[in-house]
């Protein structure tokens, strides 16, 4: 019924105090000596979080990567519903992925806007990559993710994540070159 921040910092490897500290930024939470209520903390955190309501998301670019998004099932389990898929691939435009059709890149503007897409996954070539997220950003959407090998620009009002993933196999292969670093005797 209830976890006290110790449980909650030993599972995070913070400590008790952190995570104390970290949920008060966001309000008043949990009764000194008897812990959080754990569905009303949940429903709070889903709230900052914004994974207490559905996501209207677009996805461009239908290759390897983007294939495996459109299959990513825990997208829909947070509320990130994939509703458009674009390409500039005449083959796959008009074919369907995972029962979502696949739109000309050509009609981005008008069709994110005709069906209020409040995100966007960017997965194109780092060639094509800046000028389809300028088309974007022209759109309205203010929220972006991308897997585009290349660094992009986006105006301030507007939030952008890059996944990287040769940076983070980096991240990978630093940590097992240096292990002995972190893993003394």
């Amino acid at each position: 019924m209830t976890v006290s921040s110790k449980d909650l910092a030993q599972r995070e490897k913070l400590t008790p105090a952190q995570v104390r500290k970290d949920l008060s930024f966001f309000g008043q939470f949990g009764t000194r000596g008897l812990g959080y209520p754990v569905v009303e903390l949940r429903q709070q955190i889903a709230e900052i979080l914004g994974i207490n309501r559905k996501w209207n998301v677009a996805l461009i670019g239908i290759g390897n990567v983007g294939s495996a998004l459109v299959s990513f099932k825990e997208f829909i389990r947070q509320g990130f519903i994939i509703k458009l898929i674009f390409d500039n691939d005449q083959r796959k435009i008009g074919s369907f992925n995972k029962g979502i059709e696949v739109h000309d890149v050509t009609n981005l503007r008008q069709m994110l806007n005709k069906h209020n897409i409040e995100l966007v996954i960017i997965a194109v070539p780092a060639s094509v990559a800046q000028r389809i997220v300028d088309e974007v950003v022209d759109a309205g959407v203010k929220a972006l993710l991308s897997f585009a090998p290349t660094n992009l620009r986006v105006p301030s009002n507007v939030t952008m994540r890059t996944v990287n993933m040769a940076i983070e196999m980096e991240h990978l292969s630093f940590h097992l070159t240096n292990e002995n670093l972190y893993y003394t005797a």
